[in-house]
């Protein structure tokens, strides 16, 4: 009963708990009982004697019928499937459990993860219909050596994605972040699963910021942007997440045909690092140097004392020096 009862609030006016429950079919009790779950998940909403329950700004939630209308033929025919969560642990948890169930060209959404992740564990702030989480499982051939760059090539298909949105200004920090102006605007995580010298599932996870509330924003430790603060106006979820998809279909398509190479050149124009003296995190070790963008695997490129040295994915987190 809660999807159904967000539905109603979510135009941010307020509703008596006798209209909720006449709508719905439930008692008032039942209505107060919803409610109390939906503030437990971090949901700010309020009771008025006499006026009823308000969600102050409303919901912009996710709607499958409208993600649907938004794509493109060719991400149509591609998704298998379109899962749309309330809250569950993380997208990329559910997907990976999934995937030799739904197989290729699933698509998993949800309003809030209690346990979203980012790159090397790090947690990824995920308050319940702010932001935007999704993961899709993509099958690809010949094992994980010919996946390396895909994280780069995942980062172009969101710039074109946001672009297609008027949201400009966005650059790409090696290997799975999006940044404005210096700030963390979007990451991706990729978890593989399957044959690593033949067929494999890659579970392509991604988290943006969109309109951060204030209380979930006091957990995260690093500077963060969200496209509210970009744009001016958060863009609709929706909106925004067809195309995203309408983007990154057809860059996995290619991917699997070219590899990262046919996206080289577009991630080292955004490239946020670009000539710039960097140090690289390599566990019990650090590297400093000039970042030179990648070459053609997507390796990174590190110029130092006039010697170029290519790094590799994995553990490695590049900071600004």
């Amino acid at each position: 009963m809660i999807e159904p009862l967000l539905a109603v609030l979510a135009d941010g006016k307020f509703h008596s708990g006798q209209a909720l429950g006449k709508a719905l079919g439930v008692s008032r009790s039942a209505i107060w009982k919803q409610i109390k779950i939906i503030e437990e998940s971090g949901l700010d909403i309020y009771s008025v004697k006499g006026r009823g329950y308000r969600i102050p700004g409303g919901l912009d939630l996710l709607n499958r019928e409208l993600i649907e209308e938004a794509l493109s033929p060719e991400a149509s025919r591609s998704l298998r499937l379109i899962d749309l969560n309330l809250i569950i642990p993380s997208t990329n948890a559910k997907a990976m459990e999934a995937v030799y169930r739904d197989g290729h060209g699933s698509l998993y959404l949800a309003e809030q993860q209690t346990s979203g992740r980012g790159r090397r564990g790090r947690s990824w702030a995920s308050p319940f219909a702010s932001n935007l989480y999704f993961s899709l499982t993509w099958q690809f051939s010949n094992g994980a050596a010919a996946l390396e760059g895909l994280s780069l090539a995942v980062g172009v298909a969101l710039l074109r994605g946001l672009a297609r949105l008027g949201i400009d200004g966005v650059e790409v920090k090696w290997p799975n972040d999006l940044l404005w102006r210096g700030r963390k605007l979007a990451g991706v995580l990729l978890e593989m699963s399957g044959d690593a010298a033949g067929d494999c599932f890659v579970v392509i996870g991604v988290g943006i910021n969109v309109k951060m509330p204030e209380a979930a924003a006091e957990a995260i430790d690093q500077p963060w942007v969200d496209l509210q603060q970009a744009q001016g106006v958060a863009p609709s979820r929706n909106r925004l997440l067809a195309e995203l998809i309408n983007e990154l279909v057809p860059v996995l398509l290619q991917f699997s045909e070219e590899g990262f190479v046919a996206f080289q050149d577009e991630w080292q124009a955004a490239n946020a690092h670009r000539d710039q003296v960097i140090s690289l995190n390599l566990g019990n070790r650090q590297a400093l140097g000039v970042c030179r963008g990648v070459d053609q695997s997507g390796a990174l490129l590190l110029e130092t004392d006039g010697e170029l040295q290519a790094y590799h994915g994995g553990e490695v987190s590049v900071r600004l020096a």
